[in-house]
């Protein structure tokens, strides 16, 4: 397995190290932390199907006001 070196400022270390557990490497916590939120994203994946007949109605609308505008 090969490895790579990384810097951080030491508010981003302190961070990091509170968010490890017991018996876990820093690597195991950015694989983990990545996956949550990986999985946090997806729960939305699809969420709004109808957007875009929001966006239909929208440019329905403001081109009424242009309309009445004029």
């Amino acid at each position: 397995m090969s490895t790579k070196t990384v810097s951080l400022r030491e508010s981003a270390y302190e961070k990091l190290r509170n968010l490890k557990r017991e018996n876990e490497s820093f690597s195991d916590v950015v694989e983990r932390i990545s996956e949550e939120q990986e999985q946090n994203l997806e729960k939305f994946s699809g969420s709004f199907p109808e957007i875009g007949e929001v966006e239909e109605q929208l440019k329905k609308e403001r081109e009424e006001f242009e309309m009445r505008k004029d």
